[in-house]
């Protein structure tokens, strides 16, 4: 094996993937398998879990599935717990679960609030307070936090999706500080609007999406491959130095 693909291969580790029965969650599980990585994929959907299982293990990767409703205190906990049951530890976790309830500031009801803030800041805090022990018992382990531009520059109509993902921009510095005596990155991703399902419902053709666009300096949207790709490398021995970083993939938007 070449040395460069050596510090990008994931061959030997296990990573748990959140929402990743679709999106960019389902993009990093495959991507992540190709690299060598057998998967534990956490999600709702039973049948998108089916489809990621099978992606997976056509690469010749091991890939367990967990249901679960990270919306609820119980759902992260119980998933970790499956997980480290079966396998003992986790060398790499992605929180790319994620829901978006977008709407005007004065319309957002207490439920849009809370929920927003359970599956987008609460779930990854909960998950990575459950298999971080393991992964300091062995000196070494990755979190990649799925955030989003939105995160750090707001936009119109996103103020509850902005404030989790902030909030979790914040939470990512924050274990940074703690977990990296222990041999353990923990880094965030945000990008701009990926055209996933929930990316292409939100922004649909019209004129807010093309005023957006035109903010872009790279005019054009993200697909799920970019943002899986990113993951790899910083869940891969390429990116032992990158540590509490907020890493931009928007096309140059915060450039501007």
């Amino acid at each position: 094996m070449n040395k460069w693909v050596e510090r990008f291969s994931l061959k030997g580790r296990r990573a748990l993937v959140t929402g990743a029965s679709k999106g960019i969650g389902a993009e990093i599980c495959a991507v992540f398998a190709d690299a060598g990585a057998d998967i534990v994929a956490v999600a709702r959907d039973p049948e998108g879990l089916a489809e990621v299982a099978e992606t997976v293990r056509a690469e010749g990767r091991d890939c367990m599935t967990i249901e679960a409703d990270l919306a609820t205190p119980d759902g992260p906990v119980t998933a970790a717990r499956q997980a480290l049951d079966a396998h003992g530890t986790i060398d790499i976790l992605v929180n790319s679960a994620g829901i978006a309830r977008v709407a005007p500031a004065t319309a957002l009801t207490l439920e849009d609030w809370d929920q927003t803030m359970a599956v987008n800041l609460r779930a990854p805090f909960l998950m990575a307070q459950a298999l971080a022990p393991a992964m300091i018992g062995q000196r070494w382990g990755k979190i990649v936090n799925i955030s989003s531009q939105t995160g750090v520059i707001a936009l119109d109509d996103h103020a509850a999706y902005a404030s989790s993902k902030g909030g979790l921009n914040a939470l990512t510095q924050s274990l940074c500080v703690e977990w990296a005596r222990h041999n353990i990155q923990v880094n965030a991703i945000c990008p701009t609007v990926i055209l996933t399902p929930m990316g292409r419902k939100v922004w649909v053709p019209g004129e807010k999406t093309d005023a957006l666009l035109g903010s872009l300096p790279l005019s054009r949207f993200g697909e799920p491959v970019e943002v899986a790709d990113m993951a790899l490398y910083l869940a891969s021995p390429a990116a032992e130095l990158v540590n509490g970083a907020i890493v931009m993939i928007d096309g140059g938007y915060t450039s501007v």
